[in-house]
């Protein structure tokens, strides 16, 4: 009997877990999953590494801590030290998958600095210090989807970084991501690099756009608008990936496909679900279709493993369901324009604030140590 995870792989789905610590790989735990969940990738983000870092229990830090501490280090060196060497561990764990699938799978991101998402240039010098100190070939560098941003992945891409484009909401960004990545392609054939060594993903986000579309509906209250409850965050990315179809099927697509380019693929984050009423595998087993990635908590992983069912293709056959969806959304009084601004704005919020605290805590973890 084939595993739900196994089913899932054989579906044409990615699956990547959304986190990492140092323990989790040098225990073995991350090959373990590789071995028995069918796990291809990894994401990470500040939020993932200040839980790692700031484990009371884990004692796998203390003594490269102990070492910067001693060398005058500050709290954002410290914390650069640390992710990159962990990422950089956890992408030779996943070299072997690397090469199994074509360099297609086996990639570890990690994220740019969350001060610099309204920041181009500060975002793509980012991007070139982490690609040169992890100095591995299956590393996505995380850059945010902002106006900001968008530039910053064609620059990015242009010589020769993979990208894992973060913090999508709406299609209209969407498509912005996807020129901006085309665009990346072009100059950076032009420049003469391998388009076949370019590699990126889209990560659209899924269980947050339930979150507050369904408080909007609460709030309207009507009979119509309760009824749409828990049905946004699934329409919006299977739109997405009718969007990335249609986008990869163009001919500006199709010349840097003929040579050699990779298409984007979508990601599919944020799948770990909201509401406890609604089925824990749900943005798992209905977001199935070719080449996507989905990236989960652990409890969603194993969720998936224990009891997901998976049917199959759960999304090409949904678009006219789906767009019915976004218009039945607007015609009950929510901007979904707003919620996706929001979104976005809040996205962008979060990391930093996650991003400050391991700098405080990481800074008085060091002056304990000096």
């Amino acid at each position: 009997m084939s595993t739900p995870t196994e089913n899932l792989a054989q579906a044409g789905v990615s699956i990547w877990l959304d986190d990492l610590s140092r323990t989790r790989i040098s225990s073995g735990n991350l090959k373990q999953l590789i071995d028995t969940r069918n796990v291809v990738g990894v994401t990470t983000n500040p939020t993932i590494f200040a839980t790692a870092l700031m484990d009371q229990n884990d004692t796998s830090y203390d003594e490269q801590t102990h070492e910067l501490a001693v060398a005058g280090a500050s709290a954002s060196e410290a914390i650069f030290a640390a992710t990159t060497q962990d990422v950089a561990d956890a992408l030779d764990v996943f070299r072997p998958v690397w090469e199994a699938t074509n360099h297609v799978d086996g990639r570890v991101s990690i994220e740019v600095s969350p001060d610099l998402a309204h920041d181009t240039e500060g975002t793509v010098a980012s991007a070139k210090e982490l690609w040169q100190k992890i100095d591995r070939p299956n590393l996505l560098v995380k850059i945010p989807a902002t106006k900001a941003g968008l530039p910053a992945i064609t620059e990015a891409i242009a010589t020769g970084i993979s990208v894992n484009v973060t913090l999508i909401f709406s299609l209209e960004r969407y498509n912005d991501v996807i020129d901006a990545y085309l665009t990346g392609l072009e100059r950076a054939h032009a420049a003469d690099f391998d388009l076949a060594s370019i590699h990126s993903v889209a990560s659209f986000f899924v269980s947050r756009v339930d979150t507050e579309t369904d408080r909007r509906l609460e709030e309207i209250g009507t009979e119509e608008a309760l009824a749409l409850k828990s049905k946004a965050g699934l329409a919006n990315a299977r739109l997405a990936y009718e969007l990335f179809e249609k986008k990869f099927a163009e001919k500006r697509a199709q010349d840097l496909i003929a040579l050699g380019a990779n298409l984007q693929r979508p990601l599919w984050a944020s799948t770990g679900v909201k509401d406890p009423n609604l089925p824990d595998t749900l943005y798992v087993t209905q977001l199935v279709a070719p080449g996507v990635v989905n990236t989960m908590p652990e409890k969603t992983l194993e969720a998936t493993f224990d009891h997901g069912e998976v049917t199959g293709d759960t999304i090409t056959s949904t678009y006219a369901e789906s767009h019915e969806v976004m218009a039945n959304l607007k015609a009950v009084g929510v901007d979904f324009d707003d919620v996706t601004r929001l979104l976005e704005e809040e996205g962008v919020a979060k990391f930093i604030d996650s991003w400050h605290g391991l700098l405080d805590s990481v800074a008085k973890v060091l002056e304990a140590a000096r």
